[in-house]
């Protein structure tokens, strides 16, 4: 593998077990491999960074590897796993395999588009059993587009298997999900993105401060794709010198850690307007980005929120706070009200909407705290 691949490409899972965080949909596949029960169509759909086109590779060379062929006709092959050694796999692996189609619909999303795909269907596979269509994004096809494509899946070939992915479900036409097997696939958890980002720090042979990794984590929003960019900042930063450290990483990609944003969060409970301005201007002359500050600060804000309505909501295992750290929510949230953290919410989501049209980047942050801390 090159090394000059960036750490999401570098690391991608290249058998179902390596897989982390999806396991409700890899069972389903395998089994369906197994039981040599592939369908002509599939629908990934989930969140960005959580695996849909990594499952997808990983499913077209399962099903086209030449080393899982069955002994005798009709009999069921024995493995669900691709071998990552025969030639259909090794080609899907560099991305140069004739019988594995994909297109970013973002940028392919006219009806010609589709038409030249449909014509390619109609010849059978080079070298594989299947010849298999990803289209990605799918919903950003044009309703002519998504038409023509309707139609091919309606009678495809024996050949063929399409396998569309979305982030955007409720924009595809009900008829093309009707045609589809739909896998729903759930935004990652911060203890499964800390696990991978663990596995590859070793790999790559450098160190981080266990609180870095979850910093990273915590901000890749439930995607391993943004986390694994975030790692690759890091790892540049660093020029692999000894441990990288949470201070660091703050500086590098102007985030800010929970402990700072409970620091805020104590203002605004305490009704503290002086304070929680400052430390906005305090941040900004850190070269913190305000933007990222404030989908944290909603971050934050939201566990609080879901704390309040139930204790069970958040744990040490799903939530990647410390113990210290949840128990300093409770601890803040004891003297507000769920409707207390609802209004904080809202004005910070408004602020958050506003900062990229605002002439005075802290302004809208300013004016949420000078509304939350001024109430009678």
């Amino acid at each position: 593998m090159a090394n000059n691949l960036v750490l999401y490409r570098k690391y991608r899972p290249q058998t179902f077990e390596e897989v982390v965080g999806q396991e409700h949909v890899v069972q389903t596949l395998t089994n369906s491999i197994k039981a040599n029960n592939i369908s002509h169509a599939y629908l990934l759909c989930g969140p960005r960074g959580s695996g849909k086109t990594t499952i997808a590779r990983l499913f077209a060379k399962a099903i086209n590897c030449l080393a899982r062929k069955a002994t005798a006709e009709g009999e069921k092959p024995q493995s669900f796993e691709p071998c990552n050694k025969c030639d259909s796999c090794l080609e899907i692996m560099a991305s140069r395999s004739m019988d594995l189609v994909e297109i970013d619909a973002a940028s392919h999303t006219g009806v010609d588009d589709v038409r030249q795909l449909i014509e390619g269907i109609k010849f059978a596979p080079v070298k594989s059993k299947y010849k298999i269509f990803i289209i990605d994004e799918c919903h950003q096809l044009s309703k002519s587009a998504s038409n023509a494509l309707l139609k091919t899946l309606e009678e495809p070939p024996a050949h063929a298997i399409f396998i569309l992915a979305t982030t955007e479900v409720h924009k595809m036409l009900p008829t093309i999900l009707s045609r589809c097997q739909k896998f729903d696939f759930k935004r990652l958890q911060v203890p499964e993105i800390i696990k991978k980002l663990q596995f590859i720090s070793k790999k790559e042979n450098v160190k981080f401060d266990e609180s870095a990794l979850s910093l990273i984590a915590l901000n890749s929003r439930g995607s391993f794709r943004d986390a694994e960019s975030l790692m690759d900042e890091c790892l540049s930063f660093s020029g692999n010198n000894g441990t990288i450290k949470t201070e660091d990483i703050k500086e590098l990609l102007g985030i800010v850690e929970v402990a700072e944003i409970s620091k805020f969060v104590d203002f605004l409970v305490s009704k503290n307007t002086k304070n929680a301005i400052e430390f906005l201007n305090s941040i900004i002359d850190a070269g913190v980005d305000l933007q990222e500050f404030t989908k944290t600060l909603v971050f934050y804000l939201r566990q609080e929120l879901l704390l309040k309505i139930d204790s069970n909501f958040l744990n040490l295992q799903n939530s990647g706070l410390s113990n210290q750290e949840l128990e300093k929510m409770k601890e803040q949230i004891a003297s507000l009200s769920q409707k207390d953290l609802q209004n904080m919410l809202e004005l910070f989501i408004e602020a958050e909407n506003k900062i990229k049209y605002s002439a005075i980047a802290q302004l809208p942050l300013e004016l949420a705290v000078v509304t939350l801390t001024q109430k009678d």
